[in-house]
Formats: structure tokens, sequence, C-alpha cells
């Protein structure tokens, strides 16, 4: 069977919500605002994304980078790989975050998954601009718009917040954790709960074989 794996970034391959936490660092005020607001789902993810983003100045977009670096990556996730790899099953990473953020935390794992899809910024301006080739909706980056780019017989979401509800609700099969499985509960959408990727793994592999 032709399956593939869609996979959130942010507090899902990492341990913390580190593009959150760069919300909060370097645009204090608008995220103190707006990101409550987002949570509680009266404010669109596109809309208070972009501009909290739009709100840092460019020149701390290399000090964005420099902060990513210390994040650490979730228990379990290279051996998930390997064992996606040994099973022939491509993983997509699909964040709502900044592409080099992503890039930055993973380092040489971005050349183990199949595509990453994420924020792009521009940094010639005074403040950040804000670019997504998948933004529509109410996401900055659509994910159901980015497994539209995948077709296969089997997708399989893994999550853990606001920005994973859409692909989670498209999904037949769901990994959730966090906030993300408090809003399926609200939909009363069917997940499978998880805390490491050795989890992830064991299940599937006991599900595939």
């Amino acid at each position: 069977m032709d399956r593939i794996i869609f996979c959130d970034f942010d507090g899902t391959i990492t341990v913390e919500e580190t593009f959150v936490a760069i919300l909060k660092k370097f645009s204090p005020k608008v995220s103190g605002e707006l990101i409550p607001q987002m949570y509680a789902r009266k404010l669109t993810l596109r809309e208070g994304v972009r501009q909290i983003l739009e709100s840092i100045p460019s020149s701390c977009y290399a000090e964005i980078l420099d902060f990513s670096r210390n994040q650490k990556i979730r228990p379990g996730f290279e051996a998930f790989l390997d064992f996606l790899e040994a099973e022939s099953v491509p993983l997509v990473v699909v964040s709502g975050g900044i592409q080099g953020m992503v890039e930055t935390v993973m380092g040489e794992l971005v050349n183990r998954v199949q595509g990453i899809h994420a924020i792009d910024v521009n940094t010639t301006s005074e403040y950040l601009q804000v670019f997504s080739e998948f933004e529509g909706g109410t996401e900055l980056v659509a994910k159901v718009q980015v497994m539209d780019r995948y077709p296969c017989d089997e997708k399989i979401a893994i999550g853990d917040s606001l920005t994973d509800l859409n692909m989670a609700l498209q999904t037949p099969m769901v990994f959730a954790r966090d906030r993300l499985a408090t809003y399926l509960d609200e939909q009363e959408k069917s997940y499978i709960p998880w805390n490491d990727f050795f989890e992830i793994r064991d299940y599937l592999k006991k599900l595939w074989n």
C-alpha cells in the first residue's frame, strides 16, 4: 500500500513549542494580545501569525535562527525515521512555523524527510514579510493543501496543536497530543494519543506487520 505520513514540527518533532516561543520572545506585546485569541479560535492563524511575524524587525532574523538551534527533538524521532525508511514510507514535515527555523533545528535530518513545507519570510524590508505557497482559509500554511500535493492510498497525520486541526479532521488516522487532542475531542474525531515517537513507531509496526 502507498502510504505517506504528514508530521507537524513545532511541539511535535520538537519537545517545546519553538515557534510560539520565538513569537513571544521577539514580539512579546503583539504575541500577548493575539496568541490567546488564536488558541480560543477568535482570530485565525492566518491573521494572527502574520501580524506577529510582520511586527518583528528583519534585523532579528539571525537571532531567531540562533534561538532555534537550542531546541530539542522529541525522543524516538530518529528511530521513527529508521522504521519508516525500512518500510519505504516517506515522511513530510508540515509546519505552521518558519522554514529557516525548521531546517535549523532538524540539521542533517532534513535529508531524511520527503519534504518540508512552512512559512517563508523576506528580510529585505525593515520588518519581516511573510510568504506562504499554501496560504488559504484560516491558515498561513494550509496543511490540507500540502497533503493534496502528495496523492497516495493512505495518509497519516501527527500533530499537537491548533495548526494541525484541519489536517487532522481530513485524515483517517491521526496521532494527537496536547491541544490537538482537546480540539479533536470537541469535534468528536477519533485519534491515537501519543507522547514520543517510539510509541508511534511501535503502534504502526504492530499495525502494518
